[in-house]
């Protein structure tokens, strides 16, 4: 299994295709919102089996900290820690980048599994493209 950042845009690619089948298909997430400006200044990371594509993300920097957006693994694919590697490679992203705080906005079925990860609710629940979510934290 390799997770690395997707710099060609076959990479890129792949990452979208990803998105759009777990966010706007499985979760009915409208593509509108799914796609948004940032894509075009983010950093996308992607995570291959062989060559198959079956995990990305993106991560974006503000404001001292990373932001964790779009962690999304393909359902066939669940259950055997490629969340977990992704994120990882990305929180060594962000400490390259010098930073020593990640966020992300979790799923509220998905923030137990954040939790394990040392990510720590900082908000209370509120609703994104019709799903609850919670703000995160963990000090890198």
């Amino acid at each position: 299994m390799l997770v690395k950042i997707a710099t060609s845009p076959e990479d890129l690619q792949a990452v979208y295709q990803i998105r759009h089948e777990v966010f706007v298909i499985e979760q009915s997430v409208p593509s509108e919102l799914e796609m948004d400006e940032f894509d075009k200044t983010a950093t996308h990371f992607i995570v291959y089996d062989g060559e198959t594509p079956i995990a990305a993300a993106r991560l974006r920097f503000m404001d001292g900290y990373g932001k964790l957006e779009r962690i999304c693994v393909l359902k066939s694919q669940r259950g055997r820690s490629i969340g977990k590697k992704i994120i990882q490679k990305m929180e060594q992203e962000i400490i390259h980048q010098d930073l020593h705080q990640a966020k992300l906005n979790a799923q509220t079925h998905a923030q137990d599994f954040y939790q394990k990860l040392g990510y720590q609710v900082i908000s209370g629940e509120f609703m994104d493209a019709g799903i609850p979510h919670v703000t995160m934290v963990k000090n890198l």
